[in-house]
């Protein structure tokens, strides 16, 4: 059994710890789930199906790029993107929470030098991404998150 399917296993609780997290986030404007011990800020971001025109929501891990949020689409090293990539590609104008702070923004893929730049800095912030991305074929995308 390799990683992948283990992860294929544990996603449905994963999905409910996430919404979990997300209601917490919220209710506490990021009191609690913001950050944890020793690790990088989360926002919330909200987006829309690409296909299902669902709002949906996800607690992701980001770094600052100056003013700008970004994330990084790793799903855990998985052959393909994220979900919430995907709905960003087709409906790039959302909104995302950081602590009590709601705002408008704008998201689009990093260029190749800003990932070159970007890439080595989310690595610090949590080092998993340089094992997700020795996982997997493809590239994986880091999105900017800005303001509107």
């Amino acid at each position: 059994m390799n990683y992948l399917d283990i992860a294929d296993r544990i996603w449905p609780l994963t999905r409910r710890a996430m919404g979990v997290h997300t209601l917490v986030y919220r209710l506490t404007g990021g009191l609690i789930g913001r950050t944890f011990p020793g690790g990088p800020e989360m926002l919330l971001l909200d987006h829309v199906g690409a296909k299902t025109g669902k709002k949906r929501t996800s607690p992701l891990l980001f770094i600052r790029d100056g003013e700008i949020p970004v994330i990084v689409a790793s799903k855990g090293g998985y052959p393909k993107h994220p979900g919430w990539f995907h709905n960003l590609r087709a409906n790039p104008e959302t909104t995302i929470q950081i602590g009590p702070k709601r705002m408008q923004v704008r998201a689009r893929v990093a260029t190749p030098e800003e990932r070159g730049r970007l890439w080595p800095k989310a690595v610090a912030a949590y080092g998993g991404y340089e094992q997700y991305q020795e996982r997997t074929g493809r590239e994986i995308p880091l999105v900017m998150l800005e303001p509107v």
